[in-house]
């Protein structure tokens, strides 16, 4: 007589990998499938607005990459990357003010995710304690619980980290590393300060606790440049080189499809790192990286950056003045001076919604979704915050959504 399937299934279930129970399957993603909806306007998403990329700029670097090293371009690599980006990288990083910066001294990700999923290999062993921003990056949350990390939460204010209590944090739990987006963090959109970046890398070497700077956004900025990176910055500091990763990327800058980030550690760091991409993809496309490296050294990035930089304040600056418009006291937030996000907080006041889970679903009836502020929570999360993104919305269709938000408070 046959298995009943019901019992087949039991007695036959696959044994996953215990390190899975520790994470789950990213909000945002989950939130994608209700987009479906005719006519819905998003501020969830985390990403470039398409027409924001120069095509023809890449188009003509891909070309240039197949006529002069076409074979370098289609043929196999070396994992620390395909040298003449690395080198253009490492101009790119001098540029912004990091002047010691060596090719030799960083390698080529597939995106800055994987420098975070190579830190996670490379630092985290289960139960290890690791110090994030409170909020921070979803997908960084998601990562280092996968390899066991015991995740301790920052307060972020607008100018970045507590430094005082991220020096109780790091003297009470002495962690493995501490996590950082200072410059326009995700979802904060804060802005560190240059007295505590200074502040973070006394800590690193006061504490010897691996500080790991992630900078996808730095060159989006409104108006005044920021302060300089911690990598910059690390000069000023002595020994903090020794204690300082730092991850880029061009996927906000340049094109996410491309899947060129990098990452700039410390020799015995940058080794272990690179032998465990050796494990994971052996190197980044080498089509990509020729691509990326001919699109950097024609000089287009400059112009690029200038155009995105426009667009995105004026967008920027469209949606916190309709937020103030429609929404008035019912919510509280910092103008972001530069990346891609609003951080808002619910009020309460005149006894609207206070819950941002809850008003996330009530928007998504009204054809408006964002993604409420949970997720981006290691611990103790505010449950009134939540994060909207202007980047792929025009002016007019701001301005329709935030309207729309109003009607759902």
């Amino acid at each position: 007589m046959g298995l009943n399937l019901t019992q087949s299934i039991t007695q036959y279930a696959m044994k996953f990998a215990d390190r899975l129970s520790n994470v789950e399957t990213s909000a945002i993603r989950e939130l994608f499938k209700l987009l479906g909806k005719p006519g819905i306007i998003s501020f969830a998403g985390g990403f470039p607005d398409s027409a924001m990329f120069d095509v023809e700029g890449i188009r003509a670097a891909s070309n240039q990459a197949l006529d002069v090293e076409p074979g370098a371009a289609l043929q196999y690599g070396a994992t620390e990357g395909y040298q003449p980006l690395r080198e253009q990288l490492a101009a790119f990083m001098q540029a912004k003010g990091a002047l010691d910066v060596t090719p030799e001294q960083l390698i080529v990700t597939t995106g800055s995710q994987q420098a975070l999923d190579l830190l996670g290999k490379t630092m985290i062993s289960p139960g290890d304690k690791v110090i994030v921003e409170g909020p921070t990056f979803l997908a960084t949350i998601q990562c280092f619980r996968l390899y066991g990390a015991q995740l301790i939460s920052a307060p972020v204010d607008a100018h970045g980290v507590d430094t005082e209590r991220l020096e109780q944090l790091i003297a009470e739990h002495k962690p493995k590393m501490v996590y950082l987006i200072p410059t326009f963090g995700n979802p904060s959109g804060a802005l560190l300060s240059l007295q505590r970046r200074l502040r973070v890398l006394e800590l690193a070497v006061k504490y010897q606790t691996l500080v790991v700077e992630d900078d996808p956004y730095g060159d989006l900025y409104f108006g005044e440049a920021p302060p300089p990176s911690l990598l910059a910055l690390s000069s000023q500091v002595s020994g903090s080189r020794d204690w300082l990763a730092h991850c880029g990327s061009l996927s906000k800058v340049l094109s996410p499809g491309l899947r060129v980030g990098w990452m700039i550690a410390p020799p015995e760091l940058l080794a272990r790192a690179t032998m465990c991409k050796q494990f994971s993809d052996a190197h980044t496309s080498t089509f990509a990286q020729a691509t990326a490296a001919q699109y950097l050294k024609a000089g287009r990035m400059p112009a690029t950056l200038a155009h995105v930089r426009q667009v995105y304040a004026e967008r920027a600056q469209a949606m916190g003045q309709a937020l103030r418009a429609h929404l008035g006291d019912a919510i509280d937030f910092v103008q972001p001076k530069g990346g891609l996000f609003f951080w808002a907080r619910l009020t309460g006041a005149g006894g609207k919604i206070s819950d941002g889970a809850a008003f996330a679903k009530r928007a998504i009836d009204q054809g408006v979704a964002f993604v409420p502020g949970v997720p981006f929570y290691a611990a103790e999360p505010d449950l009134s915050t939540f994060r909207l993104s202007f980047a792929t919305a025009d002016v007019a269709r701001i301005e329709e959504g935030v309207t729309r938000l109003a009607k759902a408070l």
